[in-house]
């Protein structure tokens, strides 16, 4: 696949960005899922050395900020969102001194450290918890998490009806008879955030990791944290439908935003500007916004720009509520694509609409690939910060084909519930063309990867005229010095056929054609990119299907 480009200037050294005001307000945030980045040792799992390894290639490709998933100590029942100490890098992943060499190392080259957090809960192997069940009835440590006695003759059903996230009931008995709430996988049983030792124990794990030397927290289920008074019953048998479209009990309750109004007073004590992102499942955008009012989070992810079909008139709807909805508390919108909980885009494009985010049809490769680079030149258009998960610059599909014993997704193993396919976006990434895991590490990798990954792999695709890893180097070194893009919070539309987004930034114009022709529209000023071929005749641009260009007026 090709790509028009104009030559972009030269990079200006990436260490004065990060000494930019504001610099999250238009940063391109990068995701890296560290099991399955780079494996330094060969035990086949990545690790933090592996990441500290690829930094210049991070720093390279043009991103600001680095987004590390969990790599606390935890027995990894549900990828590392099962927390067992939160001032402990698990061994599968090194030590503190490795994260420590990490964050220096980050900063040395200009780029800043996220780290991830885990607040809603912890791992059922957490010190609290075991010494709470330990302990049992009347423990003052069960007071830390949700512990309640059963309902039914003889307590044997559980205490109300909520069901988890992957699947079943969200309680379970232990062997005294009481029942544990969890949200997620009974191997992550929720805090009770009404205790004050929770939120002690948290505000000191904060100032834990920014003495450590992170830039910012990425906040794990944020909207979860407080649960409704009473833990009342939903009175609905298919929850999950649910999730995300309609209030719950469990999720975004009024009472989240205290503790945040706290943790930014730790925050704030810091030099730097370090910053705090959302994940944030809420049934509109304007609930959403509640996370990023100017004495709470920085940030917060965008999963209704995420779930949008490729469709003109819906992407525009859901970019006006965005800019919209942020406008009154001054945050920055935010714009995501892909991340380790979703099929990666390159598939949900390849596949009919209405299908959700997890998705186990490969679809039409050849579509999937032109509409996600469209996406992208799209998402890196539009006013605030952006994310990237990683692969996505090498146009990765999800492996849909996994052998069912390989898989380690938690929600795959419990029935109901998510489909349990998030182990197809988390197949370790390619960074040679050959090798026994194509250059993630000497000893094989922890899911299997495909034939496909050696074409795929940085390797083959740096320097390649056309590819999808250029697409992204030159994007973001556009975005970099084109000084309408990045921050801000508001876009002029255009005029433009059905099927088409066209707007304009000052001096800078982005147009999309969604549909499945080819159309005609101006040119309008000199092209900057375009996900793919295009031409450009007497003052017209005819531009394909699923593609994007960028040009500046100036």
């Amino acid at each position: 696949m090709s790509q028009h480009s104009a030559d972009p200037a030269p990079n200006s050294a990436v260490a004065t960005v990060a000494k930019r005001r504001d610099w999250w307000r238009d940063a391109v945030i990068y995701q890296v899922y560290p099991r399955s980045f780079a494996d330094s040792n060969g035990d086949g799992m990545g690790d933090l050395e592996g990441v500290r390894s690829r930094l210049p290639y991070l720093r390279d490709l043009g991103v600001d900020a680095v987004w590390l998933s969990p790599f606390y100590a935890s027995p990894q029942a549900d990828a590392g969102y099962d927390v067992a100490d939160y001032r402990a890098v698990d061994p599968m992943f090194g030590n503190l001194l490795d994260a420590d060499a990490l964050i220096r190392d980050a900063h040395e080259l200009g780029l800043r450290i996220i780290v991830d957090l885990v607040p809603n809960h912890s791992s059922d192997q957490h010190e609290w918890f075991r010494r709470a069940v330990a302990e049992g009835p009347g423990s003052p440590l069960r007071e830390r998490y949700h512990f309640r006695p059963g309902t039914g003759k003889n307590g044997e059903l559980p205490p109300n009806d909520w069901e988890s996230i992957f699947g079943g009931p969200a309680w379970t008995r232990v062997d005294d008879g009481e029942w544990y709430l969890h949200l997620f996988a009974p191997e992550q049983p929720d805090f009770n955030w009404e205790h004050p030792a929770v939120g002690d124990e948290f505000r000191s794990i904060l100032r834990f990791w920014l003495d450590m030397g992170v830039d910012g927290f990425r906040i794990d289920v944020a909207h979860g944290l407080v649960k409704a008074e009473g833990l009342p019953d939903l009175g609905s048998h298919d929850q999950l439908k649910l999730l995300g479209n309609d209030a719950m009990p469990f999720f975004d309750q009024d009472g989240v935003h205290e503790i945040y109004r706290q943790w930014r007073h730790v925050l704030d004590e810091y030099a730097g500007e370090r910053i705090f992102v959302a994940e944030a499942w809420t049934p509109t955008v304007e609930r959403t916004a509640n996370y990023v009012r100017p004495d709470e989070l920085h940030q917060a992810f965008n999963f209704q720009y995420l779930s949008t079909d490729w469709d003109a008139k819906e992407l525009r709807k859901v970019v006006d509520l965005t800019l919209e909805a942020m406008r009154p508390v001054g945050a920055p919108a935010t714009w995501v694509l892909s991340n380790h909980d979703v099929t990666r885009h390159a598939t949900r494009f390849a596949n009919p609409p209405g299908l959700g985010t997890q998705i186990r049809l490969a679809g039409d490769r050849e579509l999937g690939l032109r509409r996600a680079r469209a996406a992208t030149l799209l998402m890196l258009a539009l006013p605030g910060s952006a994310y990237i998960y990683q692969g996505e610059e090498l146009g990765l599909p999800d492996v849909v084909d996994l052998p069912d014993e390989v898989r380690q997704d938690p929600a795959y193993f419990r029935g109901a519930g998510q489909d349990g396919f998030r182990d197809g976006c988390r197949v370790p990434i390619p960074w040679t063309r050959t090798g026994s895991s194509y250059g993630f590490g000497s000893g094989g990798s922890w899911l299997p990867q495909p034939q496909s990954w050696g074409e795929l792999s940085i390797e083959a695709q740096t320097g390649a005229a056309g590819s999808t890893l250029e697409l992204y180097r030159t994007a973001l070194a556009v975005r970099r010095e084109q000084p309408d893009l990045g921050a801000g919070d508001s876009v002029e539309w255009l005029k433009a056929p059905e099927g088409v987004l066209a707007f304009r930034r000052g001096e800078f114009v982005c147009v999309t054609n969604t549909g499945g022709e080819s159309v005609t529209t101006p040119a309008h000023g000199r092209l900057l990119l375009a996900s793919g071929e295009i031409a450009e005749t007497d003052g017209e641009t005819k531009i394909p299907a699923d593609t994007t260009v960028w040009w500046t007026t100036a």
